[in-house]
This record gives structure tokens, C-alpha cells and sequence, in this order.
């Protein structure tokens, strides 16, 4: 993790375990990807976005929200909303509230999720 992903959770360090979890998981599975901090987000790269990670917007929220997208819509409950910016892409908001939430579903959505950002 640098020191800028470190940076961005200066108003939330309880979320640290939660995106170093997803940052390993994503590390192992895809060595290659980039990262870039912004100021609102981190975002996961192979040749295109395929996902990012926010922080919540109200204060009393603790949990880390980690966006992507797909190009149909997951209807699981675990989706906090999915949204279709354009026809065939949707993009799906899921809170995650603790390091073992980082687990096999969401990171199989990640992985269709960076299938589907790698080949359009």
C-alpha cells in the first residue's frame, strides 16, 4: 500500500483493514493492474477502469464502498444500488463492512468486472 492510499483514509483509518484486504486480493489476482488515488476515490486499472473503492458520505457510515462495473445487472441484496450510465453498462455500489466481506462473490464480480473493462 503507498502513502498516498494510506493518505486517503486519513478521515476513516478504521476502513484500512477492509481496503487492504481488497487491495491484496486484487494484488494476487491481477499483478499487472494499476492504481491511482484521487481526491474522492481509488481506482483499479487493467487497460480501463474496472473498479474503485469511496469512502461513505455520512460520517456515521463505517463501511467501505467498492464500485464496478458489469455489463448486465447483479440483483443481489449485498448491491446498494446499480445504476445503467449507458445501455450495457451498469454499475454496481456494494458496501463492505469488514475484511471478510472481501470474499469469493464479490471478488468474482470483480473479476467479471475487469473481463468486462478488458475487452471493450
Amino acid at each position: 500500500m503507498t502513502a498516498d492510499e494510506l493518505l486517503f483514509f486519513d478521515p476513516r483509518p478504521g476502513l484500512v483493514p477492509i481496503y487492504d484486504a481488497l487491495r491484496r486480493a486484487l494484488a494476487g489476482a491481477y499483478p499487472d493492474m494499476s492504481v491511482k488515488v484521487s481526491k474522492t476515490q481509488i481506482s483499479f486499472y487493467n487497460r480501463h477502469l474496472f473498479a474503485m473503492t469511496s469512502l461513505p458520505r455520512r460520517k456515521g457510515d463505517s463501511y467501505l464502498l467498492v464500485s464496478f462495473g458489469l455489463g448486465r445487472r447483479e440483483s443481489s441484496p449485498r448491491v446498494m444500488q446499480a445504476v445503467e450510465p449507458y445501455p450495457g453498462r451498469w454499475t454496481h455500489h456494494v458496501p463492505v463492512h469488514a475484511p471478510e466481506e472481501v470474499d469469493r462473490e464479490l471478488l468474482s464480480w470483480l473479476e467479471e468486472a475487469w473481463q468486462f473493462s478488458f475487452h471493450k
